[in-house]
């Protein structure tokens, strides 16, 4: 039997503390058009779905520790602001990344990065109080109550793909991760304020000092590299975020707020005596991976030929629900993961270790523009598919184009493909579609055969009409 880990938050009184909450900012949960009971439902299948893909750890020390800290936060709750269908759960992912996300209705996970990169206690409470505001503030169903016509798909299936995240080796092999709806999870800056807000004052009615979230905010800012991206470009950072936490915990006092504890120094220490904990992508390659035929079996030995029979120059049309209709090479197969759709020939898709892989075809997602700007919106995107993907290519320039009336950029980026190490091209298109919304393509083909693929993508790009 593992020992759990004592922690001197026990120690404390076991009812919330109270405290003085003068001039502390009053948030308003935003129009939701789902039902509480929704929430959960979505959640649970959501969270059913993370935990097949993501490594879950099975060490009672490190989960009892951070259930504690769970369960004091969930006390401090607002009264107007409980949902009694809500069923919370907290869960620490074996990864070294520094992120938390919690999921419609109550089920949150940190990571083991988070856990190892705090300061104090406090840090940690403060990241899971942002995310538990976030579920008791209902944004994710409100972020999808606001979702426009051209975010399609199952929302479980759209949560997923914005929690795993990951490079551009995993977009191209596994599937859109940053796919159509993403939304759901990838929260506005108004949203992310108010989470910080709420957080701050769930902090202190739980008797820990607001500041340490900002402070936690910070480390994860200077992080950089392979730990604060991941955080950053979930949550992006609504601007003066460390001033406005800071001051809003000065309307917030707390007598003798938990900080370093027996528990917390214990969990740390206990850490350390594990194998380091793998990168996100490393750990999701190994989790068997939804194949095309979408039976959620992993194979080996079947990754793809890459000997595939030249493009049909005749089409046929797909018509992807209320997004778009496109037409393309009457040999090429239509594949559904997460919300995107990849169009690729026989033999140039398949998988390998868990992997679905591809090495001809195109793949269609969709992103937020938060920035309403196309130009910014497609460097965000190569940013982040370039954090995965350390052989890929910055683009030399960008070209104007119209696809179907809409204002476009086109560029090209080299690539050596994951999975069987060839130079690839990747020409990939963002197209302006309103609603802060950028729909993008992008089509793959070894660098030897780009030429003849690169009039492929250009003609299905020229057959998409968009659903105005």
């Amino acid at each position: 039997m593992r020992q759990r880990l004592s922690s001197a938050s026990t120690l404390v009184a076991l009812a919330v503390s109270t405290v003085l909450l003068t001039a502390q900012t009053r948030i308003t949960p935003p129009d939701n058009k789902y039902t509480p009971a929704q929430d959960v439902k979505l959640g649970r299948e959501a969270a059913a779905e993370a935990e097949k893909q993501l490594p879950i750890m099975r060490d009672d020390a490190v989960t009892s520790y951070v259930e504690e800290i769970g369960r004091r936060l969930v006390d401090a709750i607002p009264p107007e602001l409980r949902h009694p269908e809500f069923r919370y759960s907290f869960k620490v992912v074996n990864v070294r990344e520094i992120n938390a996300f919690a999921l419609p209705g109550g089920p949150m996970y940190v990571n083991r990065g988070m856990i190892e990169a705090a300061k104090a206690e406090g840090e940690i409470a403060g990241v899971m109080a942002h995310e538990l505001s976030h579920v008791v503030l209902r944004h994710g169903t409100a972020q999808s109550s606001k979702a426009t016509k051209y975010e399609v798909g199952q929302i479980a299936g759209a949560i997923l793909g914005s929690i795993i995240g990951g490079g551009w080796g995993q977009v191209v092999s596994q599937g859109m991760q940053f796919g159509i709806g993403t939304a759901f999870l990838r929260f506005s800056r108004e949203f992310e304020r108010q989470a910080d807000i709420q957080g701050t004052q769930i902090m202190a009615r739980a008797s820990y000092d607001p500041r340490d979230m900002a402070n936690m905010f910070k480390t994860i800012e200077k992080e950089g590299g392979s730990n604060g991206p991941q955080w950053l470009s979930d949550h992006p950072n609504p601007g003066n975020r460390y001033d406005y936490i800071t001051k809003e915990a000065q309307a917030l006092p707390v007598d003798h707020p938990i900080r370093i504890t027996r528990g917390f120094e214990q969990v740390q220490t206990h850490l350390r005596t594990l194998p380091r904990a793998p990168t996100t992508e490393e750990a999701t390659k190994n989790a068997g991976r939804r194949t095309p035929d979408g039976t959620g079996t992993s194979r080996t030995g079947d990754a793809p030929t890459g000997r595939v029979d030249p493009p049909s120059s005749r089409d046929l049309t797909y018509d992807e629900g209320n997004l778009f209709r496109v037409s393309v090479p009457s040999n090429w197969q239509e594949l559904h993961n997460n919300g995107d759709v990849t169009f690729a020939p026989i033999g140039g898709y398949g998988t390998y270790n868990g992997l679905t892989v591809y090495t001809h075809g195109m793949q269609i997602g969709l992103t937020r523009n938060e920035s309403h700007d196309l130009r910014r919106a497609t460097d965000e995107l190569i940013d982040r598919f370039a954090q995965g993907n350390p052989d890929l290519g910055r683009p030399s320039r960008y070209e104007q184009i119209s696809v179907d009336r809409h204002r476009s950029l086109r560029t090209t980026l080299s690539n050596r493909n994951e999975i069987t190490r060839n130079p690839e091209i990747i020409q990939l298109v963002t197209i302006e579609v309103g609603n802060g919304d950028v729909l993008y393509s992008i089509g793959v083909a070894p660098s030897d055969e780009f030429n003849r693929y690169r009039g492929v993508f250009d003609r299905i790009l020229s057959s998409m009409r968009l659903t105005d």
